[in-house]
């Protein structure tokens, strides 16, 4: 490389990172507009008259309907066309929705509202990791991807931190008088509070990012881009079904834990131990900030640890050690009386059941072909949004609300939900090492058995 050579390549190196840490910020605010109505749940359930369940479908099912089942058509659209655009459209879309979520006035407007953060927030990670395999070569697409998804629990964290905040500067008043909107409640100023800043976002995506061009294109004999039909991608799926059946229930399962904590962990707190909310959302902000950020971050290592020693299923098997790890701390953190326990064994349960963003995505890349990755990612978490997002949260208010018919029991019905789902976890992972094993193998011997006819 020539002196002359170097500043440029300098400034695309920095521009590169600049691409990384905006799309970060963008899942930080896609997870703190998601995130939010967690630690509001008390008021908007006064407010709106919800019972547990259809606060539950609020957090859950109205999010994950369409967040869903969009990812795919927006990656195949992501593969197509402008990927700064989509992602810019996708942030403006869920930050007006959050915002007129704070305008919502019954059950069936709050369940719009969020059906409109979900699409709009299915916009963003297929867009973004596209954009991101054009711009950094391999040894340096992990971290990319790492720092990333890093910015889900800082989102995270950042909800109930925030949230917290802009709750206690809010204590004092009762109704605020906007313009065109009228009066509105503390808990509705907050979601246009947090929801507004994102278009400011979106308008930065669409001015400072270009799309890369794109490369690592397959194509055939006459020049053309290879395609690989919907068909042949269930049929690998179905060659492997036993495999596939393992992984994407068992982690579909441990986001239902991990997930379902997150959108309940608030309200047992403030009804278990007389927290508010601001102090709920101070607390579990650190703990999601230190658990599940040095969570993922450690799954990620021992799954590198354990393909060093030879485990070909490491990915696997590293979320097995992940849902034996939570399983005790999941149970326990609602039963005990203190509230610093508590909030230690929760820790521990958060730290483990971070496992899994790196495990599941490495199991699925390390088996399945190039140009069918996406696919299967994108059936992956079709699956384990619906169950984690949906069900997930779901299953808690129904407990709460058809078996003990109270919801300060909402501790026993966590432990007893996700105590259930971390031990078929275990089960079914574990059960999955062995049929992944075979799979490589398989697709091991048929790569060579394609070269050797290729090259006679």
């Amino acid at each position: 490389m020539t002196d002359e050579m170097l500043p440029e390549a300098r400034k695309s190196y920095r521009y590169q990172w600049y691409v990384v840490a905006v799309c970060m910020i963008a899942y930080v605010f896609s997870f703190v507009d998601r995130q939010i109505l967690s630690l509001m749940i008390e008021p908007i359930k006064r407010d709106l008259g919800l019972t547990d369940t259809q606060f539950s479908l609020l957090n859950g099912l109205a999010f994950s309907l369409l967040y869903s089942f969009m990812g795919l058509p927006i990656a195949i659209l992501a593969d197509k066309r402008s990927r700064p655009l989509i992602i810019s459209i996708g942030i403006a879309f869920w930050s007006l929705a959050t915002a007129l979520s704070g305008l919502s006035k019954g059950f069936v407007h709050m369940f719009l509202a969020r059906i409109g953060v979900g699409v709009g927030e299915a916009a963003l990670s297929p867009a973004a990791y596209s954009m991101f395999s054009d711009m950094f070569p391999k040894n340096k697409l992990g971290r990319a991807y790492g720092i990333y998804s890093l910015g889900s629990f800082i989102g995270g964290a950042a909800a109930f931190i925030i949230g917290g905040y802009v709750i206690n500067l809010l204590n004092s008043v009762d109704t605020v008088v906007l313009p065109l909107a009228g009066e509105v409640r503390a808990w509705q100023l907050t979601f246009l509070i947090v929801g507004l800043p994102g278009l400011l976002l979106a308008l930065l995506v669409f001015l400072t990012v270009r799309d890369p061009g794109r490369r690592g294109l397959k194509h055939n004999a006459d020049g053309g881009v290879q395609k690989v039909a919907l068909r042949n991608v269930f049929g690998f799926l179905w060659s492997h079904r036993k495999t596939f059946a393992m992984h994407y229930l068992g982690f579909s399962l441990y986001a239902l834990v991990l997930l379902g904590m997150m959108a309940w962990t608030p309200a047992f707190y403030i009804r278990a131990f007389g927290l508010t909310s601001t102090e709920a959302g101070y607390l579990l902000g650190v703990v999601v900030l230190v658990a599940n950020g040095s969570g993922v971050l450690f799954g990620g290592w021992l799954i590198d640890l354990l393909a060093k020693r030879g485990h070909s299923d490491a990915a696997m098997r590293a979320g097995v050690i992940g849902a034996v790890g939570m399983t005790v701390p999941v149970i326990a953190f609602t039963q005990v009386g203190n509230l610093w326990a508590s909030l230690v064994l929760l820790a521990v349960a958060m730290f483990f059941a971070s496992f899994p963003m790196p495990a599941s995505t490495a199991a699925m890349q390390v088996l399945s072909p190039n140009q069918m990755r996406a696919q299967v990612s994108a059936m992956f978490l079709l699956i384990s949004n619906l169950i984690g997002l949906a069900l997930g949260t779901t299953l808690v208010a129904l407990v709460t609300d058809r078996v003990f018919g109270d919801e300060k029991m909402v501790g026993s019905s966590l432990s007893i939900v996700y105590g259930i789902a971390s031990v078929v976890t275990i089960a079914l992972l574990w059960r999955g090492c062995k049929h992944f094993r075979q799979s490589l193998s398989r697709e091991r011997l048929l790569t060579e058995q394609r070269e050797t006819v290729q090259a006679g």
